[in-house]
């Protein structure tokens, strides 16, 4: 009998050493981020793999479906959100750990036409007539009830006086990229999106920008869920660096922090 349990012991620590190795491989985070922030965080999340072996699952989509994803309860590490209303959200249901915010990136929302539309440079100030500028055109960006860039256009719009006449013309779209993506395949004639998705489409041109007064700041807070890894706060602290700065800015997003390394 001691013969067999010494057996079983030797099994149990002889699986132990094959089963830790492939643990300490399995290092992983789940990002749940804001749809524009595609390009420009693929490519930081590359470098931060690169440096510290954790691999980064991403599943992006508009800020509102992501923090009510993670309100019931979807597994994900970091939250990173197009605007302080959906972190807000996120804070009050005590999904996500508020010690941890940190607001990172800011942008702007410009006005986009297909790369072979006779729309050129529009001055966009009060008095702006969207509606006459579609002509018999669709005009696209994320829903305005719910999806931040959607939220930023509309209040810029009716700042500027040119909601009321131009809201028949919309085709909401679910998020900042599939907005993006009508206006590419020219099943819009202009969208609202941010500056850093029309610079990564090249079926696109910028050809207005929206005064920064005209709606509240575009602010892209950052924080760690209620129930994140313990390697969380490594990446935060990587997205807060110097080299991630430089990644970002690269691609039209502005940085609100000073590097912390």
């Amino acid at each position: 009998m001691r013969r067999f349990a010494g057996f079983l012991f030797a099994v149990a620590i002889l699986c132990g050493s094959f089963h830790q190795p492939a643990q300490a491989q399995d290092k992983s985070l789940t990002v749940f981020a804001a749809a524009s922030m595609k390009n420009a965080l693929d490519e930081a999340d590359a470098a931060y793999t690169a440096k510290s072996k954790v691999k980064i699952s991403v599943s992006y989509a508009a800020s509102s479906a992501l923090a009510k994803q993670i309100e019931q309860g979807a597994p994900a590490d970091v939250f990173i959100s197009a605007d302080t209303a959906w972190m807000d959200y996120s804070i009050k249901n005590k999904s996500i750990n508020e010690a941890t915010r940190v607001d990172l990136l800011g942008n702007a929302i410009v006005l986009i036409a297909p790369k072979d539309s006779k729309i050129e440079n529009v001055s966009i100030g009060p008095g702006f007539d969207l509606a006459k500028l579609a002509g018999d055109g669709r005009i696209t960006t994320g829903d305005v009830k719910a999806v931040p860039v959607g939220k930023y256009a509309k209040a810029a719009l009716e700042k500027l006086g040119s909601w009321q006449a131009a809201e028949p013309k919309f085709a909401m779209a679910e998020n900042v990229r599939a907005a993006l993506a009508l206006v590419a395949r020219g099943e819009a004639a202009l969208g609202i999106v941010y500056s850093t998705d029309a610079k990564v489409e090249p079926g696109v041109k910028i050809v207005g920008t929206f005064p920064a007064d005209s709606h509240p700041p575009i602010i892209y807070p950052v924080a760690a869920t209620a129930n994140a890894k313990a390697d969380a706060a490594d990446y935060l602290a990587f997205l807060k660096s110097a080299q991630a700065k430089a990644i970002f800015e690269k691609y039209g997003f502005s940085y609100l922090i000073k590097p912390t390394s």
